[in-house]
């Protein structure tokens, strides 16, 4: 009798296992993933480059071969140096920028960050002179985790919606 039983609790013992796999997953925390206090002082540091213009966070909070993908950028932002200028890109032509995380949504290596930004264009975007107009854009991003940095991220947003809040118009193609 005492072997059934030992063998009965060895069977529940796996139903109880294999349970809690499919009910929790069965993926154990990677190191690319991050605990949801390293997350908030992550979206504190971005929040930092931003909105105060503190570059020098940009290599506490991306990785070294960092690549990003912007909406309104022709071509993928990669390494650190690149990165920066962006951001100074940015900053230069909306001084005042303030950007707030509305929410942020972790899986294991994943972030997703939903935000909205204002500003008022006082500087050069480009070619383009300033307009004095303010914009307020909502967007996402989002970044894949490698060693506690971001690795790789998109940002989506609407570029016409932009544009169109700093004065340019838009001319149809015209017809044969």
């Amino acid at each position: 009798m005492g072997n059934s039983l030992d063998w009965l609790n060895k069977l529940a013992a796996i139903v109880i296992l294999l349970t809690l796999c499919l009910s929790f997953g069965c993926q154990q925390q990677g190191r690319d993933a991050i605990t949801h206090g390293e997350l908030n002082a992550l979206n504190e540091r971005i929040l930092q480059i931003w909105n105060q213009g503190n570059l020098d966070l940009v290599d506490q909070v991306y990785a070294a071969q960092v690549v990003r993908y912007d909406a309104g950028w022709p071509h993928p932002i990669r390494g650190l140096d690149a990165l920066k200028n962006h951001f100074q890109f940015y900053r230069s032509a909306f001084p005042d920028i303030d950007m707030i995380i509305q929410e942020t949504i972790m899986e294991g290596d994943k972030i997703v960050w939903h935000w909205t930004l204002t500003g008022t264009n006082t500087g050069p975007m480009g070619e383009a002179p300033a307009t004095g107009r303010e914009v307020r854009l909502s967007g996402i991003s989002i970044g894949r985790m490698v060693d506690g940095k971001v690795a790789e991220m998109g940002d989506f947003y609407n570029q016409a919606s932009l544009l169109l809040q700093l004065g340019f118009t838009f001319t149809p193609p015209q017809g044969e």
